[in-house]
């Protein structure tokens, strides 16, 4: 008899402790309420990843031929990778400029490094720290596609934004 008393004591204060348990949150959901904006203050989001920047602001943009000047599209990918690394402050980007396979190696790594400074030069005017960015060259050395077509050396002239995690390099 003793022995049922301490077990329904047992069960009791087992019940009572998972009584006392807060309850687990709710999910917000940002529509609800009025108009969501996407806004979230600078640095504030957790987590991020490689393959999350490729994703949401696209890491290459595309040069002319000879050429390390910014067009509209460029520009625009730009704009979404300062946006992704303002809000991912934890990330530290190292740009790679690449050529096409025409000309001298030495021509087409300096080429390459303009690319890669004039894409620098960009995110920094967008608000991100100097100290987050670094640039290499890589010249005709590294191509997408080793090709003879215009339509195809087009995409080995890019810059190409490489992000991992910590705030400097």
């Amino acid at each position: 008899m003793n022995l049922y008393r301490i077990a329904a004591a047992a069960v009791m204060l087992a019940g009572l402790a998972a009584c006392a348990a807060p309850p687990p949150p709710t999910a917000v959901d940002p529509y609800a309420g009025g108009r969501y904006t996407g806004a979230v203050p600078p640095g504030t989001l957790p987590g991020g990843s490689a393959e999350e920047f490729r994703r949401v602001a696209g890491d290459t943009v595309l040069f002319p031929e000879n050429d390390a000047t910014l067009d509209a599209t460029a520009r625009a990918t730009l704009v979404r990778q300062a946006a992704w690394l303002k809000q991912h402050g934890s990330f530290s980007t190292v740009i790679q400029g690449h050529s096409d396979e025409q000309g001298t190696r030495e021509y087409n790594l300096a080429l390459g490094a303009r690319r890669a400074s004039a894409v620098q030069e960009y995110l920094i005017l967008q608000g991100l720290e100097p100290g987050r960015i670094r640039t290499s060259s890589y010249g005709k050395e590294r191509p997408v596609e080793v090709c003879s077509t215009p339509d195809c050396q087009v995409r080995n002239r890019r810059a190409v934004t490489v992000v991992a995690p910590g705030a400097g390099v």
